[in-house]
């Protein structure tokens, strides 16, 4: 499966984005979609998760109560809105996908995107 991400930009602290990430190749409904993120010089990180069916959500503890990751499987899109956003949510971050249930290490992920930068900034 091939995935696009997009929607990155910059926004001032307290800002929102909504990225999303568009399937295309393979059915999109047969895959987990989680999002990283990564800084220059820093290890890809964990943000959000969502099964297959949208029935189960996992998200770091940096974005609980702020993002909310969701998905639209006749769109072939996942889509993770970001609210609040702090300086330190500034990353490239990527989408992947999983055949894996929940997929909760970077190992489980067979595809990824391209990334889309996110710079939080005033």
């Amino acid at each position: 499966v091939q995935l696009q991400a997009s929607g990155g930009g910059l926004v001032q602290p307290g800002g929102s984005l909504r990225l999303s990430c568009t399937a295309s190749g393979r059915p999109f409904s047969s895959y987990s979609m989680g999002w990283y993120r990564q800084n220059i010089g820093k290890p890809r990180e964990f943000v959000a998760l969502i099964s297959w069916s949208g029935g189960t959500t996992r998200y770091a503890d940096s974005a609980k109560g702020r993002f909310t990751i969701s998905r639209d499987n006749s769109m072939d899109t996942a889509y993770l809105q970001m609210n609040d956003l702090k300086p330190e949510d500034t990353a490239v971050y990527y989408c992947g996908a999983s055949e894996v249930v929940i997929p909760t290490r970077q190992s489980h992920y067979e595809f990824w995107g391209q990334g889309t930068l996110v710079t939080v900034s005033s």
